[in-house]
């Protein structure tokens, strides 16, 4: 339903008013029916309040209604709302409407009450507020709570204070001038419900067919037309048939814009966040380099003055190739000064080979990035055509199924990928792979690779195990008991420069110990 008609709906309920409560009835699990009665003890039927998304409604009907609370909110609702129905409002023309009930004595007597009616298609909602005026109170109880996962802009939560949707600013129809229409005149009949209250999509078609328009038409001077038309739809909002299948076309495509918007935001946030984390893992490597030249420095001294330098010794200064100055240099006494020397020639050269991978990726990583910022920011605006295209391109760029390895599936459903010779580890770890994947291998036994490839998340403890007991059984350890397998993140698995095809190093490796058998 749309504002200008529930404004009708209300209209013609307020002429009622006050009006006796002769109980409430529940034909369905999401509809709420109250049997209203006259002063003088006529049956004037019942209000319905079918509160199921998306297409909630608000109506008088004059059929005999039935059926017990099917849910705990009902039978709130019918033992906390009683009394008369005093009175009905509307916040401004939106689609959210305040029903306020007079309480009622008795037995355990029942304070007044206020039901409010959200009518607003996917997030439609039935409250029972405490007494108070207006859109604000405490909420006593909601048909369906509203979490801010749900939605980011406000929640609906019993208990909770409630908050009206979000302000907005337009014309009202019902007083609108001559020059507030003359102001829109330049804006195709389709767009004037964003500047105008209580139009919506069915209703917006309705108007362009009695200005005798098209809903894509601009009224130019001819914007009188339009204002006729409006008033006309304050005093009589019903919709023809015409209106109602071309509406009905605009809503649904409405309503798929939206849920393929939401749909899409969710990959392209994961795809700049992990851009992002690349990129940041290119400002590292490039900061390591230069680690790396200091550890190589430190390993030349160390190699040409070793004759100097006094075994098990923390620290030792020596001077400088090309100027006067001294090196401190950290030591591990436990070795000699040629084998610190070869520590930091090794660590030089994992630095350099990180930095040489990541810079190769450097400008691909940025453009795909830029890229990615690009389609996050017009999401918000495309159109359903755009949407769909856009849907289209993100699937068409998922990598496909991997022709290397044998597939695995992980008790939380991530593939796992087992190399089963040299060629295919390397494929597996260096081209398969994303950064942010998971690597599997049997510690200090010659084995498969394996890749459980999870878009970035993290993996639970029965997928760890799922994978390490696949590296354990394709190893030199299979048929062992508590073999050790490392695992760490494919970007901080390299291959040494020189080595075959299957031989790596890696850090950051946790460690966990399984048998050596297949997984179940």
């Amino acid at each position: 339903m749309e504002g200008l008609m529930l404004a009708q709906v209300l209209r013609d309920l307020g002429s009622l008013l006050p009006a006796r409560h002769l109980g409430w009835a529940f034909p369905d699990e999401t509809t709420s029916a109250l049997l209203l009665g006259g002063p003088d003890g006529a049956v004037l039927g019942n209000l319905v309040l079918s509160y199921r998304p998306p297409q909630p409604a608000l109506f008088i009907n004059r059929e005999r209604l039935r059926g017990d609370p099917k849910n705990g909110f009902q039978r709130y609702l019918a033992a906390r709302v009683r009394g008369e129905l005093l009175h009905v409002e509307q916040l401004k023309l939106d689609r959210v409407v305040a029903l306020h009930f007079a309480g009622e004595a008795g037995f355990i007597d029942q304070p007044p009450a206020r039901l409010l009616f959200e009518v607003t298609g996917r997030n439609a909602n039935l409250l029972v507020l405490d007494e108070g005026e207006g859109f604000t109170g405490r909420i006593a109880l909601a048909a369906r709570e509203i979490t801010g996962s749900r939605n980011r802009f406000r929640t609906v939560r019993s208990g909770g204070t409630y908050t009206p949707p979000p302000p907005y600013e337009k014309f009202d129809p019902r007083t609108m001038t001559e020059l507030e229409a003359a102001s829109l005149a330049a804006l195709p009949v389709v767009n004037w419900r964003d500047r105008v209250d209580g139009l919506g999509p069915l209703l917006s078609a309705e108007l362009a067919r009695r200005a005798n328009m098209t809903l894509g038409q601009a009224p130019g001077d001819h914007w009188p037309a339009v204002l006729a038309a409006l008033r006309s739809l304050v005093a009589d909002p019903s919709v023809s048939e015409g209106a109602l299948q071309g509406g009905a076309r605009e809503a649904a495509r409405a309503e798929k814009a939206a849920s393929l918007r939401k749909l899409l935001r969710e990959p392209l946030d994961k795809r700049l966040t992990l851009l992002k984390n690349q990129l940041g893992d290119v400002t590292r490597a490039e900061q390591g380099v230069e680690l790396a030249a200091q550890d190589r420095l430190e390993a030349d001294l160390l190699m040409a003055y070793a004759h100097d330098v006094p075994a098990g010794t923390p620290q030792v200064t020596l001077p400088a190739f090309d100027d006067n100055r001294d090196v401190p240099i950290a030591l591990e006494p436990q070795l000699t000064a040629l084998q610190n020397a070869e520590k930091r020639y090794t660590r030089a050269r994992r630095r350099e080979d990180v930095y040489e991978r990541l810079a190769e990726r450097e400008e691909s990583l940025r453009a795909e990035f830029q890229a990615a910022q690009e389609r996050l920011g017009r999401l918000d605006h495309a159109d359903l055509g755009e949407l769909e295209a856009l849907a289209a391109e993100l699937e068409s760029e998922k990598p496909e199924k991997s022709a290397y390895g044998a597939r695995f599936t992980t008790p939380t459903g991530f593939e796992a990928l087992v190399g089963r010779n040299n060629k295919e580890n390397a494929t597996l770890t260096h081209r398969v792979g994303k950064s942010l994947d998971w690597w599997f291998h049997a510690q200090g036994y010659p084995g498969s690779h394996v890749l459980v490839r999870t878009g970035g998340k993290e993996l639970d403890l029965p997928d760890i195990l799922y994978a390490a007991q696949l590296a354990a059984a394709h190893s030199k350890a299979r048929g062992s008991s508590n073999v050790p397998v490392d695992y760490t993140r494919i970007k901080f698995v390299w291959r040494p420069r020189g080595a075959p095809a299957g031989q790596v190093h890696y850090t950051d490796q946790k460690t966990v110990f399984v048998d050596g058998s297949l997984p179940d």
